[in-house]
């Protein structure tokens, strides 16, 4: 799983970025529940009236609370308004100074409450107060006399009884506390909003960047996956099937970027907001704190539960993707031969069975997951209930207000949902980490075939294309035996050197070692006595032309498969090779001539021409070296025989190597290797073999007449 964060961590600008955008997100997100709150609290239950400190009141009013604040609190009152028209307007928005306002007038407001319900004489009251007002002691003594009169809910008192004074003294100026009421509704659902527009901004934009380094990644580690394919040499691909480089490449690579968008939005932001909930939590003092241990608590043991009974199968669902995906490869690929055989029904088994395997497994993680959202429903709803009937009991003894009983269950289920986010993501990380892992073995693979430190490119500057094999033995990985034995010859420009044997003698392998899919196990192969492990594979690649056993065209036209060996090859090279492979001929019955369209794997041309495209494309090249691997078995004799001449005329300075099952195809070579088991037991031309190769004689008795054995012999 620590390779899903090291992707991250290339893009770490990027994610820097989403951080600071989530955390934005997180505070527009924190702080939307506290206003409603106070639309609760304050807008609707208090009228608009946020404390005890109001914007305007009579000087009558103003001078009455002065008598009952000290010194400091009366200085403080007196700087923060100022008197109009026998008005007192607040002259300050601070809000430290508004906050000890609050607390300074909220007692004597509600002490004159008090002493204007008993009745008595407020300006008397003033008359008696000495000049120089009250002293400490004794506006100490009143508040505390008056705070033992309301025992325990002195705090909750207060605050409703100077908030029923405020609205009594705007009433008594004859203000409009309706409009009071809507101004501060009104202000309060604006930044309500205006920070849901923001949260709403920072959200898209994280969600956008998100995606976009998911996408960076995934085309990256598409890129990285392909390229490393593209340097594997035939050993390396044999550790993998192809079905399952293919499923690394796709399947895998698309669980990797879509964990990783959930990683950058969902893993990123969940702390964010369950840390920030639980401070905000904190801030309201509800004394409900313990149910969110209890809610946390009964999360976590649901995910674990589930995670030990899932995760098993997640990391094997891997695995089984691989198998559909081999059992549908070989299935479609070998479909002729499947129908020829008669063999269907054997093979939708097989698939089915692989099929089900799969179904199965995906059924039972996916129910198993399927509980946990009902689960985590149920303990979200409980905790709500919770908090409604513990917060009811609140409401009603006083000691809580309705908006932040609305609060606190807002933040619980932010919190919640925090945690739910971590745990959903928890149960795709193990299937992302295993697709992670399997795409990073593909990277990890060391690459057998490469090119040396020090390479010799420069001597081959004016290559001639003498080929020679020089004590070559060949041992496949894990093989007990050689594949080739000792094997020496040269092949000289202009000259053509056959190979042939009877099947899984190793003539293919010994072609394969030219291009270097493998590696010699002993000896050495040297092109103008420079060894191809000194040449660069760009370089050695470029002296080659080969066409192999199995012709491979690739989607297109015609003319992109014949120029296929580089862009410098012009219409009048790709026309002239496509006259000798003798395909010109089929070319111009298209419509579109060279500009027919090729399916992919030329499924939509026969065997023999596919072979002839295969040969041209080679030709087209020209190449000093020329490797046929047994390329001219879908030809009739009348266009092999062709196909040779006009190439002998072509090749007259190049080397030339065809390895043939067919003795009229090499007849007229100058030199034919025999190969049995893997080692040379016969060298020489067409009439030497049929004298001196009991192999070569045999194979010559299977496929030549007697009068075609004798006129070899004769001549």
């Amino acid at each position: 799983m620590g390779k899903l964060f090291q992707n991250l961590w290339r893009h770490k600008g990027a994610v820097l970025l989403i951080i600071l955008l989530l955390i934005g997100q997180a505070y527009c997100d924190l702080s939307l529940p506290s206003y409603t709150s106070d639309i609760v609290d304050v807008g609707i239950q208090q009228g608009g009236i946020e404390n005890a400190v109001p914007e305007r009141m009579r000087e009558e009013t103003f001078n009455n609370l002065s008598l009952l604040l000290t010194e400091e609190e009366r200085e403080l009152a007196e700087e923060a308004y100022t008197l109009t028209d026998g008005v007192m307007e607040l002259n300050t928005s601070n809000r430290k100074t508004i906050e000890s306002l609050d607390e300074a007038f909220g007692l004597p407001m509600v002490i004159l409450s008090t002493i204007q319900e008993s009745g008595a004489d407020l300006a008397a009251l003033a008359q008696a107060v000495p000049e120089g007002g009250m002293t400490q002691d004794v506006i100490e003594e009143i508040r505390q006399q008056a705070l033992a009169g309301m025992g325990d809910m002195s705090d909750s008192i207060i605050s409703q009884r100077a908030v029923l004074f405020v609205q009594a003294e705007y009433e008594a100026l004859g203000m409009d506390l309706g409009d009071v009421q809507m101004r501060y509704l009104l202000t309060t659902g604006a930044k309500m909003l205006g920070l849901t527009l923001l949260m709403v901004c920072t959200a898209v934009l994280a969600g956008l960047l998100s995606s976009r380094t998911a996408a960076r990644i995934g085309m990256e580690l598409r890129g990285q996956v392909f390229t490393k394919v593209l340097s594997f040499s035939n050993t390396e691909l044999n550790q993998f099937s192809i079905a399952s480089l293919i499923t690394r490449s796709t399947n895998d690579i698309q669980q990797v970027q879509m964990v990783e968008v959930m990683l950058l939005r969902m893993v990123l932001y969940a702390p964010i907001i369950g840390i920030g909930g639980i401070l905000k939590v904190l801030g309201t003092d509800t004394g409900l704190g313990w149910i969110i241990v209890v809610a946390v608590a009964a999360i976590f043991a649901v995910v674990m539960i589930l995670l030990f009974v899932a995760m098993p199968k997640f990391k094997k669902m891997q695995t089984l993707v691989d198998r559909v995906n081999l059992v549908a490869r070989e299935i479609l690929t070998g479909l002729p031969v499947i129908r020829a055989f008669d063999r269907e029904k054997f093979e939708e088994e097989r698939f089915d069975r692989a099929n089900t395997t799969l179904m199965k497994t995906q059924l039972f993680t996916n129910r198993v997951m399927n509980i946990m959202m009902p689960a985590m429903m149920l303990i979200m709803n409980g905790v709500t209930v919770m908090i409604i009937w513990f917060g009811g009991h609140g409401v009603d003894a006083g000691t809580m207000q309705v908006g932040d009983m609305i609060a606190f269950i807002t933040y619980t289920m932010q919190i919640v949902m925090a945690f739910l986010m971590i745990t959903m993501i928890s149960v795709m990380l193990p299937r992302a980490g295993v697709a992670a892992d399997r795409i990073q073995e593909v990277l990890d693979t060391p690459v057998s075939i490469q090119d040396a430190p020090s390479v010799r490119d420069g001597e081959l500057a004016d290559a001639k294309g003498e080929l020679r094999f020089e004590d070559v033995s060949f041992r496949y990985e894990g093989a007990d035996e050689d594949a080739l034995e000792h094997i020496s010859f040269t092949a000289k420009p202009g000259e053509t050197t056959a190979i042939i044997g009877s099947t899984g003698c190793g003539k293919s392998t010994l072609i394969h070692l030219i291009p270097r899919f493998y590696d010699v196990t002993q000896g050495r192969i040297t092109i103008d006595g420079v060894d191809i492990r000194e040449i660069s594979q760009e370089k050695l690649h470029s002296l080659l032309g080969f066409v192999p056993q199995k012709g491979n065209l690739f989607s297109g036209t015609i003319a992109s498969n014949i120029k296929y060996g580089g862009d410098w090859i012009t219409d009048e090279k790709m026309e002239e090779a496509a006259q000798i492979a003798q395909a010109e001929e089929f070319i111009e019955t298209k419509p579109d001539g060279y500009e027919s369209p090729i399916a992919q794997g030329g499924t939509n041309v026969s065997g023999g021409q596919k072979q002839r495209l295969s040969i041209a494309r080679a030709i087209a090249k020209s190449p000093k070296i020329f490797l046929f691997d047994d390329s001219f078995s879908a030809l009739d004799y009348k266009t092999d025989a062709q196909l040779r001449k006009a190439l002998h005329d072509k090749t007259a300075d190049a080397a030339v190597i065809i390895v043939a099952q067919r003795i009229s195809t090499i007849l007229h070579a100058n030199r034919i290797l025999v190969l049995e088991d893997g080692r040379v037991v016969g060298d020489g031309t067409h009439e030497q073999l049929l004298e001196s190769c009991a192999a070569y004689q045999e194979i010559a008795r299977s496929q030549l007449s007697e009068a075609e054995l004798k006129g070899g012999r004769a001549s």
